[in-house]
């Protein structure tokens, strides 16, 4: 737990640190967003860990490790089930894509293709209240991955389903150059080498690139840019630049 400032009323117990990157978002009043800088995802074996030597817990830690992991495949079952399912924090639910022409049609899995939302409960917003954010500056570089959207489940930085239709923003992420590795890649954070190129890409400007999701065969991935574009169309870099999301996707 982080000691309050003095200078600060009230009681903080976390912090966040973010950098200031400039807006490309329409209609937008501000001149900058903020955006935290995730290191990496945690996976069940880190939040054991912590419990073990933040918290206190007290028992086992493979026990501990086991149960969590039962738990959370039991989660993942009642939710194919058809359940809604909420541990107090928040509530993992299932949805249907797609539209239906008739009454009497048969659900195609590509055509409507079957997917999880997350909600906040109000006990983990109430938590928010209790978060200092610490600005660090505008960021060093003119070039980064902004939000990634996948456009069918109207998720944002979240989670993605293979073959739906995303929409990535950022600054100078056009895909440009001869260089035979310049593409969109989701990369499997467990396992970088494993890496997808978009083969489906839509649109492709500077602040914006449009495609249809690849299936990595892995649950947290990252998105990269490779490109040999220099930020002025037609003047390629000899160099091809590498952009990497600060945040992790889900796959559904």
């Amino acid at each position: 737990m982080a000691k309050k400032d003095d200078d600060e009323p009230g009681l903080i117990f976390h912090k966040i640190r973010a950098k200031l990157f400039k807006s490309y978002l329409p209609n937008a009043k501000g001149k900058y967003i903020a955006r935290t800088n995730s290191e990496r995802t945690l996976t069940v074996s880190d939040i054991c860990g912590i419990m073990k030597t933040r918290a206190g817990f007290t028992g086992k830690y493979e026990d501990l490790l086991e149960n969590v992991k039962q738990f959370n495949k039991e989660w993942a079952y009642q939710l194919c089930d058809g359940f809604a399912v909420t541990n107090g924090y928040f509530t993992t639910y299932p949805v249907i894509g797609g539209v239906f022409d008739g009454v009497n049609e048969m659900h195609d899995h590509k055509k409507h293709p079957v997917g999880f939302k997350f909600s906040i409960r109000a006990k983990l917003k109430d938590l928010t209240k209790d978060i200092k954010v610490i600005l660090e500056g505008l960021s060093d570089s003119g070039e980064y991955i902004d939000t990634f959207t996948d456009q069918e489940e109207d998720s944002v930085n979240g989670i993605f389903i293979p073959g739906n239709m995303f929409s990535l923003h950022g600054s100078k992420i056009k895909l440009e150059g001869n260089d035979p590795s310049v593409g969109l890649y989701f990369v499997p954070v467990d396992d970088p080498s494993k890496a997808v190129k978009v083969k489906r890409i839509g649109k492709n400007n500077p602040t914006e690139i449009t495609g249809i999701a690849p299936d990595t065969g892995y649950q947290s991935n990252r998105i990269e840019v490779r490109t040999q574009f220099s930020g002025m169309s037609g003047r390629p870099v000899k160099e091809v630049r590498v952009i990497t999301s600060h945040f992790t996707l889900e796959s559904s």
